[in-house]
């Protein structure tokens, strides 16, 4: 008995070990992994376009050419716009942070602070040296974006002949069988994306509309950063909705109404998507259980910083998935799931 509990207890350490000895590699290699995970991603976004115009007896490579040429003229725009929107931002930030602390002196004046409290505050140097870096990381951006394409022209480019070495690698009935479950795994990851990229995207359209209505300043710059954050579940929303409510409050002082009224607004998109639209589009079968979700999001945010962070819930997802789809990690996914799907078949069984 003290032997096969010696065992456990080694077979624990081991495991802690890998997983240790795994994030550590994850970490130092983040230049390489990184850009191969996101094209890993993208692969299941693009694949079934670039199988589409193969079955139109287009040649592989020229689609593979043009869908990723597509691709990276959106992104490069996309990273133009969104450099100019910081820039310009950037440089109204010292003004909107003085008045906020002017509120803060106002709002505070009969707390008894310490005279020196609001000095100690340097939150504005910090927040503006982020973003004059962000903002001059754009050649950096463009190389990561670049590197992402290389490898994810390698994994377009290999795909029309996996099914020949699976049949190759495997008896014809095991081929078969292989081939299913990755394409039933492959199916539902290409969805789980789509259906995220769409509603970050509706969240993003809204939060812009929304602001821009209310003519909250820099209501574009708002709204990319929802459909950005968005990725990142529950905590993504909140911090997306802090900077155009601090905004609002700064904008309109001394009247705070028209921030309680942001605050209200983004209030409701988030909740109206987080618990009606999200579960239509997603389902019920792709829900995590919020432990998993909170671990997720802090061991890649641990080990890949933000980028982490925004792909974190999307890992999670994936992985549950691939142990959804095969018998002897079908545990794992149930274990992974929320719960929720389950309590309605017991329910109905009873």
């Amino acid at each position: 008995m003290d032997t096969v509990g010696n065992f456990q207890v080694i077979i624990g350490l081991i495991g802690i070990i890998s997983i240790v000895a795994t994030g550590l590699v994850l970490n130092f290699a983040q230049a390489v992994f990184i850009p191969l995970i996101i094209a890993w991603l993208l692969s299941y976004l693009f694949g079934p376009v670039v199988r589409f115009l193969s079955r139109l007896k287009i040649p592989n490579f020229l689609n593979v050419v043009a869908v990723l040429a597509l691709f990276f003229g959106v992104c490069f725009l996309g990273a133009l716009f969104l450099n100019a929107r910081i820039l310009t931002f950037t440089e109204a930030f010292p003004k909107y942070y003085a008045r906020l602390l002017d509120i803060g002196k106002t709002l505070t004046i009969n707390l008894e602070l310490p005279p020196d409290f609001w000095l100690s505050i340097d939150w504005g140097v910090t927040a503006r040296g982020y973003l004059i870096e962000l903002s001059g990381s754009f050649v950096t951006i463009v190389s990561k974006l670049v590197m992402v394409i290389v490898f994810l022209v390698f994994l377009l480019l290999g795909a029309p002949y996996f099914d020949y070495k699976l049949q190759k690698a495997f008896s014809p009935s095991n081929a078969e069988k292989v081939k299913r479950i990755l394409g039933t795994i492959s199916f539902q990851i290409g969805r789980y994306l789509s259906a995220l990229a769409l509603i970050s995207a509706v969240t993003g359209f809204l939060v812009w509309f929304a602001l821009e209505y209310l003519q909250v300043d820099f209501a574009v710059t708002w709204g990319v950063l929802a459909f950005i954050l968005n990725f990142i579940p529950t905590v993504g929303s909140i911090v997306a909705s802090i900077p155009p409510i601090l905004v609002a409050l700064v904008q309109f002082y001394p009247s705070y109404m028209p921030a309680v009224i942001t605050s209200l607004v983004l209030l409701t998109i988030q909740v109206t998507i987080g618990n009606f639209i999200t579960p239509k589009v997603m389902g019920d079968r792709l829900n995590l259980s919020p432990v998993v979700v909170l671990i997720s999001l802090l061991f890649w945010s641990l080990i890949w910083g933000v980028v982490g962070a925004l792909i974190s819930t999307i890992i999670a997802a994936i992985i549950k998935i691939i142990c959804e789809n095969i018998p002897s990690l079908n545990f794992i996914s149930v274990m992974m799931g929320s719960g929720k799907v389950y309590q309605k078949e017991f329910e109905e069984r009873a």
